[in-house]
């Protein structure tokens, strides 16, 4: 039987999605694999969505596994949240087919990148947004947008160490909004290469803030040079916010981020 969940987290305190060998207890993967483990009374290996990198969190993580125990769905969430350390939560259960797999079944995915931009940062907010104090034009960041949509090759804004087969991504939305002081950068592509969601905002704070013009983004993708992108932004503030997957799964996104 297979199982698929929808998982919450902030990854403040841990090195990224993956078990590893070295600090495997500070993984969200250990926690969750441990958990689901004791409820299913075997051995569980979990397989997610997207491995988000150290520090980076997660509105709704998709992951499935599979099991011969049969529990009601309550049980399942109830008992695995009673196992996991309080930054790590299951929000949904799906029973899928044997067919589904959470990262491969996967048709689009959506990072959400928040700034905080005021003149102080956040005592509270400090592990959760990026603090930017400078202002920010957000007609010129979305004036660049144009060159960043559609299916190119962004080699640009490829991090070393990328195992991705091929630089070429289909970026399918792009958006800025602003709540307070607060800015939400949305990005939705079928897939993401390594660190690139964080590459790109590095370079439109750039535009934003004049250091260079909107068709700056065109220039770096026909480059395929990843020196001459900005620096990249922290994790803090970067959150995998939704997956999609073909309607006949039913799991539908949580298109509502209740958060700041």
């Amino acid at each position: 039987m297979r199982i698929a969940l929808s998982v919450e987290y902030n990854g403040a305190n841990y090195f990224g999605w993956q078990k590893q060998k070295i600090h495997k207890e500070k993984t969200i993967q250990y926690h969750i694999d441990l958990a689901i483990s004791k409820i299913a009374d075997e051995q569980i290996s979990t397989i997610c969505a997207g491995r988000t990198d150290t520090g980076v969190h997660a509105f709704s993580q998709i992951i499935h596994f599979d099991t011969t125990k049969r529990r009601l769905d309550y049980k399942w969430i109830n008992g695995i949240n009673s196992n996991l350390p309080s930054d790590v939560i299951v929000k949904k259960i799906y029973h899928v087919d044997e067919d589904f797999h959470a990262r491969y079944s996967a048709q689009s995915r959506t990072y959400r990148y928040i700034i905080l931009n005021q003149k102080y940062p956040s005592t509270f907010l400090s592990s959760n947004v990026l603090h930017f104090s400078d202002t920010i034009n957000i007609s010129k960041i979305k004036s660049a947008f144009k060159y960043l949509k559609g299916e190119k090759d962004f080699s640009c804004f490829r991090a070393s160490g990328c195992s991705s087969k091929s630089p070429i991504k289909n970026i399918k939305t792009i958006s800025i909004t602003n709540y307070n002081n607060f800015l939400y950068i949305d990005i939705t592509a079928n897939s993401f290469l390594y660190h690139m969601v964080r590459n790109i905002v590095g370079t439109l704070l750039d535009i934003g803030i004049s250091k260079f013009e909107p068709e700056h983004i065109d220039y770096l993708i026909k480059s395929l040079d990843r020196k001459k992108c900005s620096k990249m932004v922290l994790p803090n503030g970067l959150y995998l916010k939704n997956i999609y997957y073909p309607k006949k799964y039913n799991i539908n996104p949580d298109d509502i981020f209740p958060y700041f």
